[in-house]
């Protein structure tokens, strides 16, 4: 009997504790899950509340986000003192903004264009060019080898403030300052996608490049018939992250372009002023549309891009 009474303390205790173990694991759980949507929250409310005011009449924007924006005589900006109001659900839906932007204005639609012509080469070809020196990097291998991709590294590090004169002063030197090209030529040049690549095609088998090669394949069959369709997650996380990046950049054309016609229009969003705020947020939400979709389509490929560390699946 003392036996049995033994067994049943020790299984008792055994089930004690591993309630306690279950309920600790699921504590944990309910914490980090709280936090992520949190932060989800955090991140999702300046798009939500974009995407929402952008369907507010220009009255009522004003009287909520004016003072934000208010000016004194000289032109500069006055103390805020009242409480701004932030509101997502508009008292009246208005689609006047969007009338204004898609018919009445093409000026933004120009400006939209001009940021597809700007991005669009420079996606395209930064890949097949990161894709052929990212092969490069990966079949072979010494010093010379190790030394140039170092400094793809350290080029990649700098931020683009950094290169930004030496390009300014490259560019007018090869007399293509006030073009499309002073843009284009830097960014397709840029080191990134050939950083990506090139680490994720170290990751394929050295077995699968020697079986071609046995079975008669030359180095442009091995890259194109092997190579690229075994890196499709990283081109894909590559072409997301080159897009979203230069979607949104401000700095280069404002210094190497001086023709205000042929900015993108994330040059406009960066300069909001009192008489174009509810434009702003029917702009920025056209303007977000391509960086979602995009996103959205991909979000595997980014993540199995980035993350991935194994070898190739097969």
């Amino acid at each position: 009997m003392k036996k049995k009474d033994t067994s049943a303390r020790n299984q008792s205790a055994l089930q004690r504790k591993k309630k306690a173990k279950q309920l600790f694991s699921y504590g944990k759980i309910g914490i980090a899950t709280l936090i992520a949507a949190t932060f989800a929250i955090l991140f999702l409310t300046p798009i939500i509340l974009t995407i929402t005011n952008s369907f507010m009449a220009a009255s009522e924007i004003s009287s909520n986000y004016g003072v934000i924006f208010a000016t004194n005589e000289n032109g500069g900006k006055v103390f805020i003192s009242d409480v701004v109001n932030l509101k997502f659900i508009p008292d009246m839906v208005s689609f006047s903004q969007y009338i204004t932007v898609l018919f009445k204005s093409p000026d933004y639609l120009l400006k939209f264009w001009n940021s597809v012509v700007l991005v669009g080469p420079i996606v395209l070809f930064q890949l097949l060019l990161a894709s052929l020196a990212a092969y490069g990097f990966s079949r072979y291998d010494g010093r010379i080898r190790q030394i140039i991709f170092f400094a793809y590294i350290i080029l990649m590090l700098m931020p683009y403030q950094v290169t930004l004169v030496p390009n300014y002063l490259v560019a007018d030197w090869l007399n293509i300052l006030d073009s499309y090209w002073s843009i284009w030529l830097p960014g397709i040049f840029s080191p990134f996608a050939v950083y990506l690549l090139a680490k994720f095609m170290k990751r394929i088998p050295a077995s699968f490049m020697e079986a071609a090669q046995i079975d008669g394949a030359g180095e442009w069959q091995i890259y194109r018939l092997i190579c690229m369709p075994l890196t499709k997650g990283a081109l894909c996380s590559a072409a997301i992250l080159v897009f979203i990046d230069y979607w949104n950049m401000v700095e280069q054309p404002l210094i190497l372009l001086s023709d205000e016609e042929t900015y993108p229009l994330s040059v406009f969003l960066s300069r909001i002023n009192a008489g174009e705020i509810g434009l702003a947020f029917a702009v920025a939400t056209i303007y977000m549309i391509p960086s979602l979709l995009i996103f959205l389509y991909g979000e595997e490929y980014l993540v199995d891009g980035i993350t991935y560390q194994g070898g190739v699946k097969g």
